[in-house]
């Protein structure tokens, strides 16, 4: 069987636009024959005719014809122009663009095999049972684009679902940074009154006390990097869902102001670093109190 180049589906509705327009050139050679049919049962009751008489007849024959195949060729192209406008409105509400090459139209190889193949299509029908099947109509003019709606909707929601996923995780982390911050504060409770209790101690205690404020200083600077470090991280980590969020700004702005809403509870962040800060003057100044 000849082949178009086009899927199954498509050359399905191919072949039942060729049966269609078989139709319709069926009944309007038919109406042609009628025509003449007509010229012969009305006007070829003599057995001689003049040339004047012959002329007539013939004059009436073609105004008929000519108006029969013309009104034919007319409601042809009409048809073929809503033939387009179906194909043409369903690409729309995918927002495709399609386009046609008027010049195959008058392609003797093109045509010729579109003949091969309706001949070839008319052939096998022949064989078949004499009962169509039903065919399957176009799709909804209108159903196209909401169908993309919906599963761009779907694919905005996902995104939403991975950007709260990320933001539980981000506010684990500064969960867990803020419960580091009160073990050092704790820590830094009990050696204050540590060093309460062992003001009156000799000088060795005030050296190895001394010795623990410059280990615990040590590990405090190292926990405030570590900190410095993660707050960092967690501000870029911040940034960055904070742009994802925005490239869904105009479809969630709603599920947008709540994620913002959730990103600015994290400005305790910001005063982590100066609440250490002050508790590491506090620490120099014992040092220095201590030294005295």
């Amino acid at each position: 069987q000849a082949e178009l180049g086009v899927n199954e589906h498509h050359q399905k509705e191919v072949v039942s636009y060729m049966r269609f327009a078989r139709f319709k050139r069926g009944m309007c050679l038919k109406t042609v024959d009628s025509c003449f049919q007509d010229v012969k049962d009305s006007r070829l009751v003599e057995e001689t005719f003049t040339v004047d008489e012959v002329i007539d007849m013939l004059d009436g024959l073609q105004s008929v014809v000519h108006s029969e195949v013309e009104s034919e060729l007319i409601n042809t192209t009409y048809t073929n122009v809503l033939l387009l406008r179906q194909l043409f409105s369903q690409a729309e509400k995918w927002y495709l663009k399609l386009q046609t090459d008027v010049s195959d139209l008058e392609n003797r190889e093109l045509l010729d095999q579109v003949a091969e193949f309706e001949k070839s299509e008319y052939t096998s029908s022949n064989k078949k049972s004499t009962a169509d099947p039903i065919k399957p109509k176009l799709a909804p003019l209108y159903e196209g684009g909401s169908e993309l709606l919906n599963k761009t909707v779907a694919l905005l929601q996902e995104e939403n679902e991975k950007l709260k996923t990320r933001l539980r995780t981000i506010e684990t982390q500064a969960t867990a940074a803020l419960d580091e911050k009160s073990k050092l504060e704790k820590s830094l409770r009990d050696l204050q009154m540590i060093q309460g209790d062992q003001k009156n101690n000799a000088n060795q205690d005030i050296t190895e006390l001394e010795n623990k404020v410059a280990a615990l200083k040590s590990q405090f600077e190292k926990t405030l990097n570590d900190t410095t470090a993660n707050q960092k991280f967690l501000e870029e980590d911040l940034m960055t869902t904070k742009h994802d969020l925005l490239k869904v700004q105009d479809q969630l702005s709603t599920a947008e102001k709540e994620l913002e809403k959730k990103f600015q509870q994290t400005a305790a962040y910001r005063n982590m670093k100066e609440i250490l800060t002050k508790k590491n003057e506090q620490i120099k100044d014992l040092r220095r109190r201590l030294s005295k």
